[in-house]
């Protein structure tokens, strides 16, 4: 159960990596602790959270090598990373007072301190948890890879997979407005008739369809000129023949390969991907959404929101209450058992 963000707690519930997974994540790999709530010091602020997001880079966070999306991995017994909507509740930064919503990163647990530098301020929301979401990160990351890098032109034909996910729902529906004829890859029916009756993309196809790759062929009659690539596996198998002269590639993520201990069983690819980029003249990039905020977020979001009242754009949150249920959560987000933007609530707002 989600807790009342007005009580006076003094146990502060995290959860930590208990022992790090061997591929799929385990509820043994995490830990419930009960600690102390903090005392914020000389210019921190005590925040409690009320939101939590799970988002599939964690599981990277969660080995022994170094991930490109942090310093470090999580150690042992510390409490897992992530991304909050959470309520100043004490403050000694005169930046911040007491009430203050704001966006930071307190990880999985009711409270954190903070120095106010990784804070942002979200004054009056209506619904605080897009933050998160369809006007937070996953969007920003679609934004930026859709437009700076796969760059749709009217009529081209644009492919995302995890298409009902906070990532390709948002890429799918940016690409229409662009003027794109938009196909999805989805795991399930509801998923697909989520993606074209809801968010208006032309056709999508189930992943776990046995004439999965014949159908995404023909549901993309013309080629494929940009790939939003944030898979990987066996999608990207069946995308790579299908991508034009010219195709862009952003990558944002392979999640298919994220629990994999050992390189996939089968034919070396590479030699298939590297003639496939050369003969077509495919530009396939990279892209971490960390490097971009300072120069790209105040006009993601200015756009974004524009859109949202408008009724451009739809977005979807898969609500789970309760921190305690965060590790199952996340194990079912890599499994792709969400619907829609996964979003922990910790605290009522």
């Amino acid at each position: 159960m989600s807790q009342n963000s007005n009580a006076v707690d003094t146990v502060n519930r995290r959860i930590v990596l208990a022992a790090r997974p061997r591929g799929l994540p385990t509820p043994e790999n995490f830990r419930l602790e009960e600690t102390a709530v903090p005392t914020p010091g000389e210019g921190q602020v005590l925040l409690r959270t009320l939101h939590l997001s799970l988002d599939p880079y964690m599981r990277q966070l969660m080995d022994e090598v170094p991930p490109l999306y942090a310093p470090s991995s999580v150690p042992v017994g510390e409490a897992m990373p992530g991304g909050t909507v959470s309520r100043v509740v004490d403050s000694r930064n005169a930046q911040f007072s007491p009430g203050d919503l704001v966006l930071g990163n307190a990880g999985w647990q009711d409270y954190a301190l903070s120095d106010g530098q990784d804070l942002m301020p979200l004054g009056r929301m209506a619904q605080p948890s897009l933050a998160l979401g369809g006007l937070g990160m996953p969007a920003f990351t679609a934004h930026v890879g859709l437009l700076d890098i796969g760059e749709p032109k009217p009529g081209e034909t644009v492919v995302v997979a995890a298409a009902t996910g906070a990532v390709g729902s948002v890429v799918g529906q940016i690409a229409r407005l662009k003027g794109a004829r938009v196909v999805g890859i989805a795991g399930g029916a509801d998923k697909c008739r989520h993606a074209v009756e809801v968010l208006g993309f032309d056709a999508c196809i189930d992943r776990h369809d046995p004439a999965f790759a014949a159908r995404l062929a023909a549901a993309c009659p013309e080629g494929i000129d940009v790939y939003f690539e944030n898979v990987g596996g066996e999608v990207f198998d069946a995308v790579l023949p299908l991508l034009n002269i010219g195709a862009r590639v952003p990558v944002c993520g392979h999640i298919a390969d994220y629990n994999s201990e050992t390189l996939p069983t089968g034919p070396n690819r590479l030699p298939l991907l590297t003639a496939a980029l050369l003969q077509k003249r495919i530009r396939m990039q990279g892209f971490v959404i960390l490097d971009h905020y300072g120069e790209r977020f105040d006009a993601f979001r200015r756009e974004m929101d524009e859109w949202v009242e408008a009724g451009k754009i739809t977005l979807r949150e898969d609500r789970i209450d309760g921190l305690e249920n965060a590790p199952d959560a996340f194990i079912g987000l890599l499994q792709g058992r969400n619907f829609g933007k996964r979003v922990v609530r910790v605290a009522e707002a």
